[in-house]
């Protein structure tokens, strides 16, 4: 009789922390789903107008829409470098 008991309360016991499981995963969906519109619009680090993404010769950069800043991601500047490489000024400047 003992193992009965002791096998019925480790499966209540998997039971509860299965729910809390769950009960924390949604939470975690929910407040993903609610970061995910704000993290869409990117502010300006200087006057923090919106930054848009804009299209120069085929390399994605973020122009600022009050300042007109251009901000880049990571190896944006190396693609650019990269284009230049025929003796433009950018690439005599950083290479």
């Amino acid at each position: 009789m003992p193992i009965e008991l002791d096998d019925r309360g480790r499966a209540l016991e998997n039971e509860y922390f299965r729910r809390k499981e769950q009960e924390l995963i949604e939470k975690m969906k929910a407040k993903l789903a609610g970061d995910e519109s704000t993290r869409l619009e990117m502010k300006c680090p200087k006057c923090d107008g919106s930054l848009h993404e804009t299209d120069f010769e085929n390399i994605k950069i973020d122009v600022c829409d009050k300042c007109s800043g251009v901000w880049l991601d990571a190896g944006e500047l190396t693609q650019i470098g990269a284009k230049e490489e025929g003796g433009g000024w950018f690439s005599r400047v950083f290479g």
